[in-house]
């Protein structure tokens, strides 16, 4: 039995993802993303009126996607929730490397772009990048509590302040055009992490 082809809306999206990752959200152009798509553009406004829309469906498949592949990776079969959490940080460094547009973050790079300019893009951005953040709120709160840290921070500022240093991470990649300068800013945020909850350093990789 043939493989069932992937709908042109599915194609919009993926090569959304791909493209705007190489050449940032306005330097994208419709012809470029129907070329890559493989569809028309009578394809293309059939399911999108505008770009914007299509960002915006990209930003959503894009938190879909991070939902599925961090939930599902290894760390997440460790019993304490703070070897969870660093298990997320250590696992976040190690996919920073290859070519540039391959890891960096396609929200991170068009809400750089719209967020004035684009409010429904920005926004969309926005719940792709904070719904992330907050997936590990639990584990951070468990890991608070399970071994006696205290401080004048809340689980949901650490959340957010790893992936505003993720973020950065990738703006530095971007401009090295590689990735040892965003891994050793990974690897300072884990030793910050081990910081706050009290635990010696480790040599990094």
């Amino acid at each position: 039995m043939a493989a069932r082809k992937a709908p042109a809306k599915d194609k919009l999206i993926a090569a959304a993802v791909k493209v705007v990752r190489e050449k940032g959200f306005n330097a994208t152009s419709v012809d470029e993303l129907c070329a890559e798509a493989g569809v028309t553009k009578g394809a293309f406004f059939h399911h999108f009126p505008t770009k914007v829309d299509l960002g915006i469906a990209a930003a959503d498949a894009w938190k879909v996607h991070a939902n599925d592949l961090f939930g599902s990776a290894p760390y997440m079969d460790h019993e304490d929730p703070f070897d969870r959490l660093l298990g997320y940080l250590e696992f976040r460094r190690d996919m920073l490397d290859g070519p540039v547009a391959e890891f960096t973050c396609l929200v991170g790079t068009m809400v750089q772009e719209s967020y004035d300019t684009l409010p429904a893009l920005r926004a969309a951005c926005h719940a792709s990048i904070w719904g992330h953040a907050l997936t590990l709120v639990d584990d951070i709160e468990a890991a608070r509590e399970r071994h006696g840290v205290t401080g004048d921070w809340t689980a949901e500022s650490l959340a957010l302040h790893t992936q505003a240093v993720l973020q950065g991470a990738f703006i530095l990649a971007k401009a090295d055009n590689g990735g040892g300068a965003a891994r050793d800013t990974a690897n300072h945020l884990i030793r910050y992490v081990r910081m706050l909850f009290n635990l010696p350093p480790v040599p990094m990789e």
